[in-house]
């Protein structure tokens, strides 16, 4: 930990993850980027994060995990700078991450702790800057940056940076479990070919009744990871098998969640999985009712 003085501030936070209930790749943009219609829902596993305003200037980065950048290359030294430019305060914070989330997992652990460095940071220097400016922060960090700012389910357009709060989507009991691989999302997005065209993926049909999910929901990007991860089709007919109504990628993968009914039947499931798929991550966890995060 950083040294401080006695009365400097410090914060500490919890960033959750998320998973795409879906995820369509409409069509490649002119700026390379893609247009994108996906269901993010927050999940209750958290990277924990504290800000020390140390009196040292600078900024600094530790973390647990020795894949992690603790420089400029990682997303949470990128937002501080952001925050300290538009705010016209000395940058002067040490940051130290403790990561639950697992790094390359499809989850949006990176993603999480910037936008939990913005909130952290505008709590630590309140009336600095306005919601607004938060929400133009985390855009310029990334586009799925936005959805981690407020912790609701949110159905995201547009590159991901367009974001229409939703409302009765339940707290789906869920099973995580993460292939030891890791994947570029870069990468999956560049080796994507286009098929699609237009979303096909009714937000109004899924809100008339959220458990009836089976058939309903894909993820275009299944078809790269897939190739790169030849276990997954096998890892979600076996969730499939063990009860889950349903089984799919989040965001560019490797991890599969599968939704259940009870938690009760996720747990199950769950002290299941550390014996049929060793050397994965596994959690059983749900859905963050509205505002929980």
């Amino acid at each position: 930990m950083f040294k401080r003085a006695a009365g400097e501030a410090v914060l500490d936070l919890r960033a959750p993850a998320k998973i795409n209930l879906w995820l369509e790749v409409i069509a490649k943009r002119a700026d390379g980027y893609h247009d994108l219609s996906s269901l993010m829902l927050p999940i209750g596993v958290y990277d924990e994060i504290r800000l020390e305003v140390t009196g040292g200037g600078g900024i600094r980065v530790e973390c647990d995990h020795p894949g992690v950048p603790v420089d400029r290359g990682n997303l949470v030294w990128r937002a501080a700078e952001l925050f300290f430019e538009s705010a016209r305060v000395p940058s002067d914070l040490g940051i130290v991450l403790k990561k639950g989330v697992p790094v390359g997992a499809g989850l949006g652990g990176g993603s999480a702790d910037a936008a939990g460095v913005l909130l952290g940071l505008s709590r630590l220097y309140p009336g600095k800057v306005g919601f607004g400016d938060l929400h133009a922060m985390a855009a310029r960090l990334g586009a799925d940056v936005p959805f981690f700012l407020r912790h609701r389910p949110a159905l995201a357009t547009g590159i991901g940076e367009k974001l229409q709060e939703v409302a009765g989507v339940p707290d789906y009991p869920l099973l995580l479990i993460k292939p030891p691989e890791s994947i570029s999302t870069a990468w999956v997005y560049g080796s994507l070919k286009l098929t699609r065209g237009e979303s096909q993926i009714s937000l109004t049909r899924f809100l008339a009744n959220p458990w009836s999910i089976a058939g309903l929901l894909r993820n275009d990007l299944e078809s790269v990871t897939v190739a790169a991860v030849p276990g997954l089709s096998r890892l979600k007919a076996w969730m499939v098998a063990q009860g889950a109504l349903v089984a799919l990628m989040s965001g560019s993968g490797p991890t599969v969640f599968g939704v259940f009914d009870r938690m009760e039947e996720a747990e199950r499931a769950g002290a299941a999985a550390s014996g049929a798929w060793p050397g994965c991550w596994i959690a059983c966890t749900r859905v963050l009712g509205d505002g929980e995060a």
